[in-house]
Order: structure tokens, then C-alpha cells, then sequence
């Protein structure tokens, strides 16, 4: 199959809610092959597109990793470099893509995980810090998603890192899903000392969207206050 033929199927694929469909399928063609398309994916603007983008970038990248793991790690160096400044684009659908990578994988995991979350860190003043704060509320919201996502089954390695205090700014944020996104991440990594400032969202109705178990859906910042409360909470019952 030609490698524009292989883009038109994998775009009509997801641009399908059959995930079962989209496996099967995706799983017959290169893996390279589909994961070119799927930068292309995970750039678009069509949520549906764009959520299956990552969530098979995350299914491929692992896949990859099985095969030949430096190619795996290429792959992420793209999506670190399409958030460089230098790179002449914006990175759209990078941190949440990478952060699905590793969700599905240990090993990247534990190989780029500092790196994302050094998008939710400034230089600051010392010379040697490693932050590269993401300013694009865009972005922001994959990122926080993305942290998110990974507090599912990374929990330990994020919070080793210290990620919690880098989440507490972002709870002041004007966008209404960098807030939510924020909450929920702190929520799934059940950290308690950020329950007063949690609780103080809990009359926000500003809508978020979120992408979970497979699908796009509305919600607001007080739901997702309620929800991690209830997870911070549950430590100590």
C-alpha cells in the first residue's frame, strides 16, 4: 500500500469510535508507516481525530519500542523537538502524546518522564534548571492531561519527581480547563496537601473537556474538584 493510501485509511480509521476496528486494522499496517500519520493526527482540530491520534500514538510508539527501541526513542525526540521553539512549529498534541507513550510503556517512562514534566517548569534564575514552561494554554491542557493520565499507573515515578507543587499554579489559570485538568491530575496523584486550594474551586462551573476511557466528554471544574477530593480523602478512610 502506498504511503498515501495508508494515510487516507488511517485518518478514515480514526475518525471512528470501532477502537476494536482501528486495532485490528492499524495492526496491519508498518508500524512506521502509521505512526508518520499519526503526527498528522494529533495536530487536527477534530477532537475525535485528535484524541484516537493519541491514543494510538501512545498503542504504536509502545508497539515500536517491542521492535527496536532506538527508533521508539526517535520518535519521542520528534515530539520533544515540534515543542522547541527552534523547531518553527507550536508541538500541538505533543505532551499528551508523549505522555500516552508512556503510559503504555515503562521504560520510555522512566527514560523521558523528567522531560515532560519540565513543561510545567520556569528557568527560574539559577543557570543549570531544566524548565521549559509551556505558556499556550493549548498546550498546557495536554500537558495537564497528560500528567493526569500518567498518575493512572506511573504515580510513584511522578511523584518522585515532585510534580505536585509544579500542578499548584494552575489551579489559578483563566482557562477553565488548564483549572480542571489541573485538579484532576492532583486528584489522581492523591495529593492531600492541595485539597484546601482544591476546595475553593469547588463552585467553579467553567466547562472542561475531557478525554477519557475512549471518548471526548463536557464537564466542569467543580465536578472534577468533587471527584479528587473524594480521591485525597479516601487515603485516609
Amino acid at each position: 500500500m502506498s504511503t498515501r493510501r495508508i494515510k487516507k485509511r488511517v485518518l478514515e480509521l480514526l475518525a471512528t469510535d470501532d477502537h476494536k476496528a482501528i486495532q485490528y486494522q492499524l495492526d496491519d499496517l508498518p508500524v512506521k508507516d502509521v505512526i508518520n500519520v499519526l503526527f498528522s493526527a494529533i495536530c487536527r482540530g477534530d477532537e475525535v481525530i485528535h484524541w484516537n491520534g493519541v491514543r494510538y500514538m501512545g498503542l504504536c510508539v509502545s508497539r515500536l519500542a517491542e521492535e527496536d527501541m532506538e527508533e521508539a526513542r526517535i520518535v519521542m525526540r520528534r515530539m520533544l523537538w515540534s515543542l522547541n521553539d527552534e523547531s518553527g512549529g507550536i508541538g500541538w498534541g505533543a505532551p499528551e502524546s508523549m505522555a500516552e507513550v508512556m503510559y503504555n510503556h515503562e521504560e520510555l517512562a522512566r527514560e523521558y518522564i523528567h522531560m515532560l514534566i519540565s513543561y510545567t517548569r520556569g528557568d527560574g534564575e539559577e543557570l543549570l534548571q531544566d524548565g521549559n514552561f509551556l505558556e499556550h494554554e493549548t498546550l498546557q491542557r495536554g500537558l495537564l492531561w497528560g500528567i493526569g493520565r500518567l498518575a493512572e499507573k506511573r504515580q510513584q515515578m511522578l511523584t518522585e519527581i515532585g510534580v505536585e507543587s509544579d500542578l499548584l499554579p494552575y489551579l489559578q489559570s483563566s482557562d477553565s480547563s488548564v483549572r480542571g485538568l489541573a485538579v484532576r491530575s492532583l486528584g489522581q496523584l492523591r495529593f492531600e496537601p492541595a485539597a484546601d486550594s482544591i476546595r475553593l474551586l469547588m463552585d467553579d462551573a467553567g466547562l472542561v473537556s475531557l478525554y477519557q476511557d475512549g471518548k471526548v466528554s463536557s464537564t466542569t471544574v467543580g465536578q472534577l474538584v468533587r471527584e479528587a477530593l473524594e480521591k485525597i480523602e479516601s487515603q485516609d478512610r
